[in-house]
């Protein structure tokens, strides 16, 4: 009985996918992963390709000399990772899970099989690399280009929703751990700035989401 039911969670599961996400995923072996666990490592070889049917995932990169984190992207349900890895190079990045996680193990035949009986697929999975591509770019640009205030203001401008009735804009929580590592900055540095935005009132932060005034002051 437990494994019945344990498979029709799995099948609902499926079902809440973009169809031809699902079909590639029907393929794969279903995996639980608890909070924490790594994925994928950083430098290692490997090119099996991983749908997220349940929880979340984050793909990042760690500076161990400077104590560092940055973070490249966190992803759900109805996304993928480790299409970096499908030329057979080396992991660019590290992905754990950020909460307990289910996802669909597809090994590189097994894709191989998928897109040689649908071709279309391919067109879908070129288009996701090279999104994630310009989204590289722009987060090499931002970090290049801008210091730590221009590079937080970026990343609260676009996170942050329309303005309310109140005139605030909403973003989902992040701690200031999480913003250095979108930022690739220390924490005490984006503490410094956020604490900084509070006394200015351009910025509240609550139990579970920051608010933003916009736009925020062009220099700090």
């Amino acid at each position: 009985m437990a494994r019945r039911a344990a498979a029709q969670d799995i099948d609902a599961l499926l079902q809440a996918l973009p169809p031809a996400l699902a079909a590639l995923a029907r393929r794969g072996v279903p995996h639980p992963y608890r909070k924490g666990a790594v994925l994928i490592e950083e430098g290692a070889s490997g090119d099996t390709l991983y749908v997220i049917l349940a929880g979340r995932l984050r793909a990042f990169s760690t500076n161990l000399a400077q104590d560092r984190e940055i973070t490249y992207g966190s992803y759900g349900p109805g996304e993928y990772v480790g299409e970096m890895g499908l030329d057979g190079g080396r992991r660019s990045a590290t992905v754990i899970a950020e909460a307990a996680s289910i996802c669909a193990v597809i090994a590189r035949p097994t894709l191989e099989t998928h897109i040689a009986e649908n071709p279309g697929f391919a067109f879908e999975l070129l288009a996701k690399v090279i999104a994630r591509a310009r989204a590289a770019t722009l987060t090499a640009r931002q970090l290049a280009l801008n210091d730590v205030y221009g590079r937080l203001k970026w990343v609260l401008e676009s996170a942050a929703t329309p303005p309310g009735a109140d005139g605030w804009c909403r973003i989902e929580r992040l701690t200031h751990r999480e913003l250095a590592a979108q930022l690739g900055c220390s924490r005490e540095m984006v503490s410094r700035v956020m604490k900084d935005l509070e006394r200015g009132g351009h910025v509240l932060t609550e139990a579970q989401v920051i608010r933003v005034r916009l736009p925020l002051p062009p220099r700090w």
